[in-house]
């Protein structure tokens, strides 16, 4: 019995010990300009997913096992997660190949001091199951509005579990016009021939600057 009661008191110290430490990084204010911008929230980018399922417990072992990219990806930078809508880069001039190379697409070339690094690992993602026929919603914060979205699904056939993600896997499914500055985007994909695991890859050109974002995110085409 006091064997037992042990092993509860350090499972909820373990608990309680995260929640304070999710309490007291949320009283620290983002820093530099990474404070208010956005993110593809559904299907979740790779670092939004990972803030949302363990943004408040996010030193809870069981991570490791339920959640193993996610835990790699908190152990290795957790102001990835904190910072989940500043995967960002400046002066890319639509030359986006050359300025985030093959292997480094979900992390926008190293982006932010390699802050991001973590989100470029191949692995087992945890997946938003979609449709041939699906939406990508991206909120903004400080509504930047964009130029433009592209959006792009990886090629059958390429493995996301197993592979840095390349820019020859990508093929451009859906590109749009202007959308004004708003706080929440939608954009429709129709897509064809696509089953299983794969990337939808999204590139937010936003409209206030040469700035652009990168995201990951992982689907299952159902």
């Amino acid at each position: 019995m006091i064997c037992h009661e042990r092993g509860y008191s350090l499972r909820w110290a373990t608990r309680a010990l995260g929640l304070l430490s999710a309490l007291l990084l949320g009283l620290i204010p983002w820093s530099g300009t990474a404070s208010a911008h956005g993110s593809v929230i559904d299907p979740a980018s790779r670092n939004y997913g990972c803030w949302l399922r363990w943004g408040s417990d996010h030193l809870n072992p069981e991570m490791a096992q339920k959640d193993p990219m996610c835990w790699q990806a908190w152990q290795a930078n957790p102001n990835a997660m904190w910072n989940w809508n500043g995967l960002y880069r400046n002066g890319s001039a639509g030359n986006f190949p050359a300025t985030v190379p093959d292997g480094q697409l979900c992390s926008g070339g190293h982006t932010e001091g390699g802050r991001y690094d973590s989100l470029d690992t191949p692995g087992a993602w945890k997946t938003t199951n979609i449709s041939r026929n699906f939406t990508v919603k991206l909120y903004d914060q400080a509504s930047h509005g964009a130029d433009y979205f592209k959006v792009y699904v990886t090629r059958q056939g390429y493995d996301p579990t197993t592979q840095p993600l390349k820019w020859s896997d990508l093929q451009l499914v859906t590109t749009t016009g202007k959308y004004a500055p708003s706080q929440n985007y939608s954009i429709d994909v129709s897509t064809s021939g696509y089953t299983g695991r794969h990337v939808v890859y999204t590139i937010w050109q936003a409209s206030h600057m040469d700035q652009t974002y990168f995201l990951c995110s992982d689907v299952n085409f159902s």
